[in-house]
């Protein structure tokens, strides 16, 4: 059975949303790990109808077999996609104001 490395993925959600993080545990990416992005702020944005039937979809965007390269391009792709603005996504690292400094 083939096994993906360690990844950074992009989970969107129903809304258009987005959250990109990386999967760098155990011995490569597990399909069940969905990320660390903050429950109560992704639920804030859904009424609870909306929460009853709910998928989330996940793209896997980079694979290396070295957990810093992941690392590192998780960075970039939450630079790129924009992902910590709250209008686009939810990772809440990588603001602007962390960026400028």
């Amino acid at each position: 059975m083939p096994k993906l490395g360690y990844v950074v993925y992009k989970l969107t959600f129903p809304n258009g949303k987005i959250y990109i993080g990386k999967d760098i545990g155990g011995e490569g990416h597990s399909l069940r790990y969905f990320g660390s992005w903050n429950n109560a702020i992704v639920e804030a944005d859904f009424t609870l109808e909306q929460l009853k039937d709910f998928s989330v979809r996940k793209e896997i965007l980079f694979e290396a077999s070295e957990k810093e390269a992941v690392t590192k391009k998780e960075s970039e792709l939450i630079r790129r996609y924009q992902s910590s603005d709250p209008d686009v996504g939810y990772n809440r690292t990588h603001s602007r104001r962390k960026r400028d400094s």
